[in-house]
């Protein structure tokens, strides 16, 4: 399979410079075609449906968590749930600045598109799109290079955090176009070409989806393209009307052109600026970002921005496509957050209205992917960048100070409230239990306690502000049936929000211990089991319940039910990260926990396309079995992913899914992400090395007994004997070296002892 998609996807011959050394180039375990295909993997050809059968990731080309991406474009329009690339397309139809959710089901927004066509002039997609092979893309993070034979030309893309450049090859003498189209569904937008200074510029507004759809965000995606020629002949369009002045706006399909004589073998290069605050500003970042017209070069230094930030993880391994799949899971988890400032720090006003606001320090950002990414991919940073975290936490503080209220799901610099549950708590807690700091933690607390304590006015919350039935929360200690939650995009879905809103008061709860707030602490503990009033103790599952106690009807596990988030009650019945040991207690003990994993995996109902149920194969580290953990981390390591197209079993939701491999594979993961504890299961490489802050490393080395060994039968730390089956923070934070000694039988042994296992809340609070 791998040697098929190299073919497939040019990788084989990917862009070298002589300058680099083979045996070190990690960009080209890089597959940026993987996720753009259907799911191929078991569970999700059984879980998913329509969307959720795709990753939704985009073959983007950029630096990590950029402003815009690049990606060739086989999809026009900037609807929900329909990525601009997708691998089962043989039709392009341009190349597209870009700002969707890598792995999401949103929507595109303040994008815009390039198409070069040779001949004569066509402004329409069905007259100028063009039949193109994957044989003939070669696809890195850092370059992008398609032939397109009918129009006898090449383009080639590489991009910077804000900028790009595209360089277009002619293989025969004729007339080049570059068409240029804002991508808005709205017939908004503007566009105009100054052929004296060879510039095109324009705007495309952002609008809202979910909370306030349709409604405009209050600010625009600008773009500034320069041309490193003069320009021959240029225009405006709008779908198959041509014009000949330079400007045009909010008409449908719109458009500018620019024409060009060149020869066989003659190239023209564009540069080009953006911005979410003006086109003065796109023209700013373009000057600082891409100062000449050397495109090789460029490419060339992106590539090695690429391969430092690869180096964060330096795996040993024969299995060669265990790299593939494991860099490309880096790279995939290193597209959001989305970076939102100019080089000068200015930036959109969150959920303002066309308002510029000036950075203190630090960058802004904003695509949070709260309820996925809370769970792995920014617990993943804050291990190996935790300097980036600090910019995440004070965005998220940012954005609560000029809305009101902090956010639940940010996207296109809104409010959404998106999914359920109240994460920006959850990400903030973690990062401030793992001593990341630099922040307004007060300014942070006071809007994370608003969120849990206050209902927003009726106006503010169809805005998308505050948590969903957060009276019914308050008033019955879970969301009864009753309450439909229909001011949300998700309705209903009432006890997977009750058992995410306890996470989120635990969570909380945290940061108001270490602030010295007694009172918060104890009363948003006491709501942190409130999981416990969704808990069915005939059946030890979660159940649907109505406001006199009684429990919905018909009881169905392994059905997708209304009051559970894309999923089963079986499946979310294990969604108590925080307090896992009291969760087995109230099942009757780990031989009931343990048996009720047995049977959510012996019934095949684990879906690990969908993010609720992540930390599921690592909780039998909470029983007498850890082996188990290691034994299914492992089936799942080689069974959910893949290197090919097809290879991510779900939407990949900002990297949370790649996160995920990311983690498994060293060999530990956060269940808990607010807690300080990473659980541990068996590496599958060789030999890892973790570059931490400060210039210390954290060394994982494994010995095997045999190739096909994958039990743990002991770990040591720093050269003695490890019992405890998770591992600290601040232990991973120190460097060092963590061994693994793998069998081939399982050690029933190994992290069984009580002290051992990873605690729960339950316990930190009988001790208090």
């Amino acid at each position: 399979m791998l040697k098929k998609l190299l073919l497939i996807t040019g990788l084989s011959g990917l862009f070298i410079n002589a300058g680099f050394a083979q045996s070190t180039d990690l960009v080209k375990y890089v597959q940026t075609l993987s996720g753009t295909a259907a799911s191929t993997t078991s569970s999700a050809l059984k879980h998913g449906s329509g969307t959720e059968s795709y990753a939704n990731t985009i073959p983007a080309v950029g630096l990590p968590f950029g402003m815009t991406q690049w990606t060739p474009q086989t999809h026009t329009s900037e609807n929900k749930c329909l990525p601009p690339y997708s691998y089962k397309d043989s039709i392009l139809n341009g190349f597209r600045a870009t700002h969707w959710l890598s792995g999401s089901c949103t929507q595109d927004y303040g994008s815009f598109t390039i198409m070069p066509i040779s001949g004569k002039l066509k402004t329409t997609p069905e007259t100028y799109a063009v039949l193109f092979s994957h044989r003939n893309e070669v696809t890195t993070p850092a370059y992008y290079r398609v032939d397109l034979n009918n129009h006898e030309l090449s383009t080639e893309i590489t991009a910077t955090l804000r900028c790009s450049m595209l360089q277009f090859t002619m293989n025969k003498a004729d007339s080049l176009y570059l068409l240029v189209m804002p991508n808005n569904d709205k017939d908004k937008g503007s566009i105009s070409v100054d052929a004296s200074q060879g510039e095109v510029s324009g705007y495309n507004p952002v609008y809202r989806i979910y909370q306030g759809w349709g409604n405009p965000a209050g600010f625009s995606g600008y773009f500034v393209m320069k041309v490193e020629r003069r320009i021959g002949n240029s225009g405006t369009f709008s779908g198959d009307q041509v014009f000949s002045s330079n400007s045009i706006k909010n008409l449908k399909n719109i458009g500018a052109f620019i024409g060009f004589k060149l020869q066989k073998g003659e190239k023209l290069r564009v540069r080009i600026g953006t911005s979410f605050t003006s086109i003065a500003d796109a023209r700013k970042n373009l000057q600082a970002e891409i100062k000449n017209w050397d495109f090789d070069a460029l490419a060339k230094q992106n590539k090695q921005v690429w391969q430092n930030e690869l180096s964060r993880l330096n795996v040993v391994t024969a299995n060669e496509c265990d790299k593939y799949i494991f860099y490309t899971a880096f790279y995939h988890a290193m597209q959001h957050p989305r970076l939102f400032n100019n080089v000068n720090g200015t930036y959109p006003r969150f959920a303002g209205d066309y308002q510029t606001e000036q950075l203190d320090k630090g960058n802004y950002y904003d695509d949070f992917s709260m309820w996925d990414i809370y769970r792995g991919q920014l617990p993943l940073y804050e291990i190996i960048r935790p300097s980036i975290i600090k910019d995440f936490v004070r965005s998220m503080i940012l954005k609560g100070q000029q809305g009101q209220w902090m956010p639940i799901f940010p996207c296109w610099n809104s409010y959404t409230s998106a999914m359920i549950g109240d994460h920006a708590t959850a990400f903030i807690a973690s990062a401030y239990t793992k001593n990341i700091r630099d922040y307004n933690i007060a300014e942070g607390y006071r809007l994370m306690r608003q969120n849990a304590f206050d209902v927003a006015s009726q106006t503010d919350y169809l805005n998308g502000k505050g948590r969903r039935a957060l009276t019914s929360y308050l008033k019955y200690g879970y969301i009864p049936m009753e309450d439909s939650v229909q001011d949300a995009f998700h309705k209903k879905e009432q006890v997977s929000r009750t058992l995410e809103y306890a996470y989120d008061d635990y969570a909380l709860a945290t940061i108001a211990k270490a602030l010295g707030k007694t009172a918060d602490y104890q009363l948003l503990s006491k709501r942190a089991l409130n999981y416990k009033n969704v808990l069915d103790p005939n059946t030890g599952l979660v159940r649907g319940r109505y406001e006199n106690g009684s429990w919905f009807t018909p009881f169905k596990p392994d059905n997708r039910e209304p009051y559970i988030t894309e999923g089963t009650p079986r499946q979310y019945t294990f969604y108590v990260p925080q307090d896992v040991p009291e969760l087995s207690h109230l099942m009757g003990g780990q031989a009931q926990l343990e048996k009720k994993l047995d049977t959510l995996f012996h019934k095949d109902e684990y879906w690990h396309g969908n993010e609720p149920g992540h930390q599921i194969p690592f909780m039998y580290n909470y029983t007498h079995a850890p082996w188990k953990s290691q034994q299914e981390v492992r089936r799942i390591l080689a069974t959910e992913y893949s290197d090919g197209p097809g290879g991510l079993s779900g939407n990949d939701d900002a990297g949370q899914m790649s996160a995920w491999y990311i983690f498994a594979s060293l060999g530990f993961y956060p269940v808990d992400p607010v807690s300080d504890q990473y659980l541990l299961c068996s590496p599958i490489f060789d030999q890892v090395t973790v570059k931490l802050p400060g210039d210390k490393s954290l060394k994982i080395i494994v010995h095997k007994e045999s190739k096909n060994a994958i039990y743990i039968s002991a770990v040591k730390l720093n050269g003695k004997v490890y019992t405890k089956n998770y591992i600290r923070h601040n232990v991973i934070m120190q460097g060092g070296k963590l061994e693994f000694y793998l069998k081939t039988k399982p050690d029933k042994t190994w992290g069984t002892k009580a002290a051992d296992q990873p605690k729960g809340l339950s316990s930190s609070i009988n001790k208090s």
